[in-house]
């Protein structure tokens, strides 16, 4: 079923009332512009959240996908989100087949995409990340070790400047391929407990810091067993660049990857 939304936060007609609707919906919208959320606006199973063919800008807060299933967002804004824990996109407990596509994030005060607590099968693609500090979290903490569930793809985005975390991973497994990341503030890539990245044709420009991947020591930490970390990071065919005048060479030979 398709349902067109209008722009207030909440109400008859409005994306929040779409999303917490129980049956599968694709949403689109029928005109561009801004909505701004008061509070997380909670996404439930089976939605389709469309923006093509508008500009649709969300700020002040972002979406939550919590315990729901079978979920795409594609081709939106996030911007400005404002307040303790606020991420672009949450996604955290138990949440299964989500595919995050096409959209643009920037300047939130926590995460621009977090994905925690048992939430897998997750692809992030052809999305870009500027104007950020900690841009993309997944696995929750040393504490939590369900999260050795997850796996996430992130393909062909754009970390434009972004400080840290592209990602960073807590257990689970990642694969990134064909994404660009350049000019970050601290790492590109960061490996905790149990983190398994396999990194393929990338390209990584660093401008002032040069560290590319960076292991992170931690120790599982819950109350029946202390163990040592174990994580790895496999990369290959990636072009890691430390000056912009190689950078049309390294395009290439990523494109032949």
């Amino acid at each position: 079923t398709d349902r067109s939304v209008r722009r207030a936060d909440d109400g008859q007609g409005t994306l929040r009332e779409a999303c917490r609707a129980k049956e599968p919906l694709w949403i689109v919208f029928e005109v561009s512009g801004d909505i701004h959320l008061r509070t997380y606006l909670r996404v439930s199973s089976h939605k389709t959240i469309d923006g093509r063919g508008q500009r649709v800008r969300l700020t002040g807060k972002g979406l939550q996908l919590k315990d729901c299933h079978h979920v795409i967002v594609c081709n939106l804004r996030f911007e400005a989100g404002r307040g303790h824990d606020v991420d672009g996109v949450q996604i955290k407990p138990g949440s299964t087949n989500i595919w995050i596509d096409r959209c643009s994030l920037a300047d939130y005060d926590d995460g621009l995409i977090d994905i925690t607590r048992q939430s897998t099968d997750i692809t992030v693609s052809r999305c870009h990340f500027a104007r950020h500090d900690k841009t993309m979290l997944i696995g929750a903490d040393p504490t939590h070790v369900d999260d050795r569930c997850i796996r996430v793809t992130i393909h062909h985005c754009f970390f434009d400047g972004t400080r840290q975390r592209h990602p960073r991973l807590r257990f689970g497994k990642v694969h990134l391929y064909n994404n660009y990341t350049r000019d970050w503030g601290v790492y590109a890539v960061c490996a905790g407990v149990e983190a398994q990245i396999v990194s393929q044709c990338n390209i990584y420009e660093g401008g002032h810091k040069k560290t590319v991947f960076k292991y992170m020591p931690e120790k599982v930490l819950c109350i029946f067993r202390q163990d040592e970390m174990r994580l790895s990071i496999l990369h290959t065919s990636d072009c890691i660049a430390t000056d912009i005048c190689y950078l049309s060479a390294l395009l290439i030979d990523a494109a032949g990857c």
